[in-house]
């Protein structure tokens, strides 16, 4: 699918756009295999096969404030990571305001059941999947690490993510989130969304580890957010490692996760290939 062919959403941010176009021209002729998990347009993703696979999937979800962003975006980053034996899978959702929590969230898990059951076919070992995103990207990621729920429903194994790598992700909402604006993918107050979206709220012993990173110079909310993310996880003894990207900001922090020997993608194949 081509952007062009998907329904109209907000328009862009200035950040959102200067972001749109780097990693559009950052994808140049990156090619994917597209495969729908609903009707919607932006129900769908695309599996990127290593060529020497070593089993290892890595399903990333795309930032954009829950509003904006294409599985298109995250392109770029197939070719490091296929160059590691890892297969790559951009997971694309439905987006806010027109879609509410927990709908986005329901696709992430609807999305990750699909490559559960199909990945075999290109390479990868669907007992071997991982979980990761930028920015709103790694807040979907956190859920789907944390959350139990939502494994039962789609009818899957138990602890079916083998390790979550959110990238200066958000973990949690309300009021000492640190967040100037409320999310609007949250809906009004009245819906409680603030406390059940938020990962912080779901952390327990026996959680799958975290490859947790952020940019040097990104948001100062989301690097407290994400010290505090990790000071909660040890305390239910679960593993993490942090990775501060030097001399990235929010946009820069993702544009690391596509650098072919960048420090990035060799933490993740270094965390991958332990906790596999």
């Amino acid at each position: 699918m081509n952007i062009d062919d998907y329904p109209e959403q907000e328009p862009f941010t200035k950040i959102g756009t200067l972001y749109h176009e780097k990693v559009t021209a950052m994808a140049g002729h990156v090619v994917g295999h597209e495969l729908c998990y609903g009707d919607d347009p932006y129900q769908s993703l695309l599996i990127y096969p290593a060529q020497n696979p070593n089993g290892n999937v890595l399903c990333f979800m795309h930032g954009g404030g829950w509003t904006n962003g294409y599985k298109e975006w995250m392109s770029f980053m197939a070719p490091a990571l296929n160059r590691v034996g890892c297969t790559f899978v951009s997971v694309g959702y439905r987006l806010a305001p027109i879609h509410l929590y927990p709908a986005g969230f329901d696709d992430c898990c609807a999305a990750i059941a699909r490559v559960y059951r199909r990945i075999a076919e290109f390479g990868g070992d669907p007992n071997r999947i991982f979980v990761g995103g930028h920015s709103a990207g790694g807040h979907y990621a956190s859920l789907l690490g944390l959350c139990l729920a939502w494994g039962t429903k789609e009818s899957l194994p138990e602890n079916i993510i083998k390790g979550v790598l959110p990238v200066s992700g958000t973990f949690e909402f309300g009021e000492n989130s640190g967040l100037s604006m409320r999310p609007r993918f949250l809906g009004g107050e009245e819906l409680g969304n603030d406390g059940t979206a938020s990962p912080i709220n779901y952390i327990r012993a026996g959680a799958p580890p975290f490859l947790i990173s952020y940019g040097e110079n990104d948001f100062p909310h989301l690097i407290r957010q994400a010290e505090r993310f990790t000071d909660t996880l040890r305390l239910q003894g679960v593993s993490v490692t942090t990775q501060q990207l030097d001399d990235c900001d929010h946009l820069g922090a993702s544009y690391a996760c596509g650098e072919i020997d960048g420090t990035w993608v060799k933490a993740a194949e270094d965390f991958m290939q332990k906790v596999s």
